[in-house]
């Protein structure tokens, strides 16, 4: 345990040099970026497997299993949304402290979140459960998926407590720049859903493996039990993070710091300013994606099987970005708390060219291998060719949407977060929303996933000429 929890020293000599006022050259800060980043990749990597997997497993019980998850998928979206949202306000807060060197004030910080957070999470978890035999409906999708999707939907909700404990112990650990735990972690969740997946999902069975017989005994839960089995990888995965978070951190353990839980009004003020905007440009891009749904559902069960199975498979190649973004999240936060804006700068257009070389190389392997993607999680022709021409359409964005996916984390770690919402809800509905709707009648899913990539690409152009003016010593956070 004590191996798992210790952080690369050289890592921490670098971060070291930042909160000192040193100077490091080109290679140094490439190398820190490299650092962070490449744990991060592998987690948020891991993190699509999980999906991945279930929908591959899910997707061998038929059309319609998968097309219900793919129905209520975008809603779950909006329920992230809203946990990373309000982890938003605080680990902004939590990086700047750190890089400024106050360690008791993150401290406190951490204690509210967790308190806070927790009780956001569990009145989701509740709303969502109460209105989950209905989303279906809503939706628009045909009758024999509603039963599937609304226990689907259900389930997952319930572990949102969960979910957002672990998304808040990862966030906070990355903040300190230990990158390399929450990671490791992560990738482990990804074995345990499998395992928990085949254990609950498909009823007991014999297997031949190297001439031996092999009985795994099974719950044979189908759809419900995927959501089962990923609410219980994420839980063990929760312990163990809050585990180094709280007792083992070298910089914000709470075991053995005092204090109390309860909620400041400066800090909660903070929260507000930060992860506001953040809470409503997620609601209104998951409102857009749950639209995007609406438009794709009387499509017909393959599109919309498809539609879902293209945006998992798509998600294996953007996920990168992401795992980009928390370094540069990191980085960019304390170098800002330090009072570094120059190096915040730089960190910033290392971040950006790092994460749009990746992705670019990323959409050359989805188009390449498209019909292998979507024919792991199907058997059905019709869904792997759909599924094949979207991926392949949507292979040509992904620079631009890696400048996006960076360019807005890099914003909010400096405390900005309104323009960067602003942008990102302009770009959906007043792109994304009337050229999906206009194309889907005349193109079908190819025109919805035309849509998606030209407004990705907008998007992505938008960000990076606001990222090119944005003056790195102001800062929000902290201080204000």
């Amino acid at each position: 345990m004590r191996a798992m929890a210790t952080k690369d020293k050289r890592t921490e000599q670098l971060f070291s040099l930042i909160r000192n006022g040193a100077q490091l050259n080109v290679w140094d800060q490439i190398e820190l970026v490299w650092r962070l980043s490449l744990p991060a990749i592998f987690a948020q990597i891991s993190f699509v497997m999980v999906q991945y997997i279930d929908a591959a497993m899910v997707g061998h019980l038929g059309a319609n299993p998968a097309a219900s998850i793919g129905l209520v998928s975008s809603s779950l979206w909006l329920v992230w949304g809203l946990i990373t949202s309000v982890t938003a306000g605080f680990t902004v807060q939590v990086a700047q402290r750190i890089g400024a060197k106050q360690f008791d004030e993150a401290r406190s910080v951490l204690r509210q979140s967790l308190f806070v957070g927790g009780l956001i999470s569990i009145a989701i978890a509740v709303v969502g459960v109460a209105l989950s035999p209905y989303v279906p409906t809503w939706l628009g999708g045909a009758p024999e998926l509603y039963a599937d999707a609304k226990t689907y939907f259900a389930i997952f909700c319930l572990g949102t407590p969960a979910a957002f404990l672990g998304f808040v112990a990862s966030s906070m650990l990355r903040s300190t720049g230990n990158v390399k735990l929450p990671s490791m972690i992560n990738i482990g969740m990804c074995f345990l859903d499998a395992i928990f997946n085949l254990l609950l999902i498909f009823p007991t069975a014999t297997y031949k493996i190297l001439g031996l017989s092999i009985t795994v005994p099974g719950a044979d839960l189908g759809v419900a039990g995927a959501a089962l089995g990923t609410i219980l990888a994420e839980l063990v995965s929760t312990c163990l993070l809050l585990w180094f978070l709280v007792v083992k951190s070298d910089k914000i353990a709470l075991v053995g710091h005092p204090g109390s839980f309860l909620p400041e009004i400066f800090c909660m003020r903070r929260v507000l300013r930060i992860g506001s905007p953040i809470a409503v440009e997620r609601m209104a891009m998951s409102g857009a994606q749950i639209v995007t749904t609406m438009i794709v559902a009387p499509l017909g069960p393959l599109s919309l099987a498809a539609h879902s199975f293209a945006i998992t498979a798509e998600s294996l190649c953007y996920m990168p970005g992401y795992g980009v973004a928390d370094a540069a999240s990191t980085i960019v936060g304390q170098s800002i708390g330090a009072k570094r804006p120059d190096m915040a700068r730089r960190f910033a257009k290392i971040n950006v060219i790092m994460v749009m070389v990746i992705m670019s190389a990323m959409g050359v392997v989805m188009y390449l291998t498209a019909p292998w993607m979507i024919g792991f999680m199907t058997t059905n022709q019709s869904i792997i060719e759909l599924g094949s021409s979207a991926l392949r359409i949507e292979a040509f964005a992904e620079p631009m949407f890696a400048a996006a996916i960076v360019s807005c984390s890099i914003f909010v770690s400096a405390g900005f977060t309104l323009f960067p919402s602003l942008m990102n809800l302009g770009s959906m509905w007043l792109v994304r929303i009337p050229m999906a709707y206009y194309l889907s009648s005349r193109m079908g899913l190819d025109g919805v996933w035309f849509a998606m990539a030209f407004e990705l690409c907008f998007r992505g152009a938008i960000f990076l000429i606001a990222l090119s003016r944005f003056d790195f010593s102001k800062r929000r956070g902290i201080e204000d």
